[in-house]
């Protein structure tokens, strides 16, 4: 009896141990999202599940074109790419984008380009005329979606606290067929 008892508490032990590692880890280093709408097509599509890594931006700091999830509201999270670091300026001219005055190429969108030759993706504008910001604040991101006919992003909620990005993601394992990392 002794030794069934002390063999159950053992098991006890043992699945305590397991669901405060598990918690732990998806606190702390990793969690799941689930991609909610098109605003990131065609990298990125509605219900693709993905892994965010939240202990990188502990280390180190976001890079420009990482795919970012923050805190867009009280009860929502986003998915966007940063374009925008701390003082950057940041503008798009006929369908290119322009950090503080140098062009830069934006391969991920490519293929959504070719299926628009009526007109641009982006539209002109700059970071000013859309937050009234001359350069992105010291500890924000300008990120957008890059869907960008068909996405609510930094050039409608203005630029993103730092303190507000959970992490980076670039692994989409469902659905399974999809297993991908994305840049």
């Amino acid at each position: 009896m002794a030794r069934s008892k002390n063999e159950l508490w053992e098991w006890v032990k043992a699945l305590a141990i397991a669901v405060i590692l598990a918690a732990a880890i998806r606190y702390f280093f990793f969690a799941p999202i689930v991609v909610d709408g098109d605003s990131m097509m065609p990298t990125l599509h509605n219900q693709d599940r993905m892994i965010v890594n939240k202990i990188g931006y502990k280390v180190g700091e976001p890079e420009r074109f990482d795919i970012v999830v923050f805190h867009a509201t009280e009860d929502k999270d986003y998915i966007k790419r940063v374009i925008g670091l701390p003082g950057d300026e940041v503008e798009y001219r006929d369908d290119v984008l322009y950090i503080n005055g140098q062009a830069y190429d934006e391969p991920y969108l490519d293929s959504y380009k070719a299926q628009y030759p009526d007109g641009p993706l982006t539209e002109d504008f700059t970071l000013e005329e859309k937050t009234g910001l001359k350069k992105v604040p010291k500890g924000h991101l300008f990120v957008m979606g890059d869907n960008r006919r068909f996405s609510k992003d930094g050039r409608h909620i203005g630029t993103v606290p730092q303190e507000e990005v959970l992490g980076k993601t670039n692994i989409v394992y469902w659905p399974l067929p999809d297993l991908r990392m994305v840049k």
